[in-house]
């Protein structure tokens, strides 16, 4: 070593530390509870807690150091039996604030690992710091209950950075926002995609269909009727659901309505598919009426004999002619797929066999 590095070597082991700087420190020692330090214009060496080597915290200091490794640690303070108060855990915190210089700009997408609730939303480490997501930018909608996103991981973007302060203010909702006008670019109404059930309620079930929820009205649950959706669907269940439509409220949010039983083929219509105008059918009479009487074609399947078609004579109701459980042959006149009805008249079934 020549003279000038000589004393530029003296002249900083002389340099003077202070709280809050970062130095250089040369593990000398370690055991199972903590690392012991040599830190150049220190004349003492310092002991680091395993707790201020690593968060979390190891099991053995010797996981996280050994004799000769050089570290960065962070002045936390001075005075005491060795001089110095450091930590590993601080100086690596500070240098993963300085890290994130710029990420807000970026709006790149980090993964976020929720781990508390607090007031106003929620706690979450993301990029090895502590950060924070407002209750307002978890979801597209107000959630009452954040508990059940502790645990979760999430992609999120951040909002909000101030390394003094080490605030790191992250949205899920900017994400969901993003992914919602992309997915609603390539949807239109009448389209069949796939989903899974979200949350049943009284009165339907809400599907998540790629990070969207959509409502299945308990009346387009199935082609029967439905009196609780469990009977049906079960949370976390993968199906088929038909877009019905798509609208935008008055505050911007979007609604969307599904349907299953129309990803599936009407029982009615397959059924009346069977059948054509001009058929000669039998069946039983299921019902009576002020204007007619309805029969039964098959199970799921009744058609009605207007008045003017069950008797070839002038009547005043339908009793004069038939009673409920009779068996009678009609003649189909109609089929209305769209309104779901069956004509029928008994009167032409007659004459048509007369013709024959």
């Amino acid at each position: 070593m020549n003279s000038m590095e000589a004393w530029l070597a003296a002249e900083d082991s002389m340099r003077e530390i202070h709280e809050r700087d970062l130095v250089k420190a040369t593990v000398v020692a370690v055991n199972d509870s903590e690392a012991i330090v040599n830190i150049q214009g220190n004349k003492n060496d310092v002991p680091i807690s395993k707790f201020e080597l690593a968060e979390p915290a190891p099991e053995s200091a010797k996981d996280i150091v050994k004799v000769d490794d050089v570290i960065e640690v962070l002045v936390v303070a001075k005075g005491g039996e060795n001089g110095l108060t450091v930590s590993k855990v601080k100086a690596d915190r500070l240098a993963s604030w300085k890290e994130l210089d710029g990420i807000v700009e970026k709006a790149e997408p980090i993964e976020a690992e929720i781990t508390q609730v607090v007031k106003g939303g929620l706690v979450a480490r993301a990029l090895g710091v502590r950060a924070f997501i407002p209750a307002s930018q978890i979801e597209l909608n107000f959630v009452k209950d954040l508990s059940k996103y502790v645990g979760q991981t999430v992609k999120v973007v951040p909002i909000d950075l101030d390394p003094a302060k080490q605030r790191l203010v992250l949205s899920r909702r900017q994400l969901l926002e993003t992914e919602l006008k992309s997915w609603l670019e390539n949807v239109k109404e009448g389209d069949v995609v796939k989903g899974t059930v979200k949350r049943l309620v009284n009165y339907g079930a809400f599907i998540d269909i790629g990070g969207i929820d959509g409502l299945v009205h308990i009346s387009d649950l199935s082609w029967n009727r439905v009196k609780d959706p469990a009977d049906v669907l079960e949370e976390g269940q993968e199906l088929d659901v038909k877009i019905k439509s798509i609208a935008e409220t008055e505050d911007g949010k979007v609604r969307i309505s599904l349907s299953v039983k129309d990803t599936m083929p009407d029982p009615w219509v397959v059924k009346a598919e069977k059948y054509n105008a001009g058929d000669i059918i039998s069946g039983e009479i299921v019902g009576l009426k002020a204007f007619g009487a309805f029969m039964r074609i098959e199970q799921g399947l009744d058609g009605l004999i207007p008045m003017g078609e069950l008797a070839d004579r002038r009547i005043k109701s339908a009793d004069e002619v038939v009673a409920i459980g009779d068996k009678v042959t009609v003649k189909i006149l109609n089929i209305d797929v769209d309104r779901k009805r069956i004509s029928l008249s008994i009167k032409q079934a007659g004459e048509s066999n007369e013709a024959e």
